[in-house]
């Protein structure tokens, strides 16, 4: 079963309407590392938001594990997501006045899992070299200790589907090359699937996958090795 399934994909904003994904079809398949590459206006960030929910689609459809999600209501939509997805932004999104580790064990707190999780938050914790953290509050931290548990935190519910946007926008080349590492760690030891907007050509290059956008649409496609249009 594919991950992620993109149907006459179609976002459009404002009025008169500006396009800026246009009748997008694709598939990714589970345990997919897929890196969405192109420059700023293109769309890369819009398709991963509609891919993931974050924000309604124009017209089309996106189906989730089979699921079609532009069918859910609004509760339904926030019980998938917090089940299936995880997120990681180009900034952390920490709560200033919580440790590391409860940041990390929010999402399980929305379930009432804080205690069940508690363990495998302190082994991504470990895993990641974030376990020094453990009782610091972000303003403790440095920008990399933050990005590292920001991802702990996506993963602590075990996703299927990690989405990243922009994940080592705001980190030198040593935290970024850690993020990624432990991107591909997850990807390969865990299956999970990874969709992740990048403008770092070689870390999109760390991706099993590549999609660039130009204008709202696929121009290539790694996994089909050629264009998808004229130019």
């Amino acid at each position: 079963m594919n991950a992620v399934e993109c149907r006459d994909v179609v976002k459009s904003f404002g009025e008169p309407p500006l396009v800026v994904l246009k009748s997008l079809n694709f598939s990714i398949e589970k345990g997919e590392f897929t890196g969405i590459t192109g420059r700023s206006g293109s769309g890369k960030s819009t398709l991963l938001y509609v891919m993931s929910g974050l924000d309604d689609l124009s017209s089309g459809s996106i189906l989730l594990a089979g699921r079609d999600i532009t069918e859910f209501s609004d509760r339904e939509m926030h019980v998938f997501r917090n089940r299936n997805m995880g997120f990681v932004f180009q900034f952390h999104y920490l709560l200033p006045e919580l440790t590391a580790l409860e940041n990390i064990l929010m999402p399980a707190r929305k379930f009432k899992l804080e205690q069940k999780k508690r363990d495998y938050a302190l082994s991504l914790m470990e895993s990641f070299e974030v376990i020094h953290c453990r009782d610091k509050i972000p303003s403790k931290m440095s920008g990399g200790e933050m990005q590292r548990t920001a991802v702990a935190r996506a993963l602590v519910m075990q996703p299927d589907i990690l989405f990243a946007d922009e994940p080592t926008g705001n980190l030198d080349s040593e935290n970024g090359e850690k993020v990624m590492n432990i991107f591909r760690r997850i990807n390969s030891e865990l299956g999970t699937t990874i969709i992740m907007v990048t403008h770092e050509p070689d870390y999109a290059a760390m991706a099993s996958r590549q999609l660039h956008l130009v204008d709202g649409t696929i121009d290539y496609d790694s996994a089909a090795g050629r264009k998808r249009r004229k130019k």
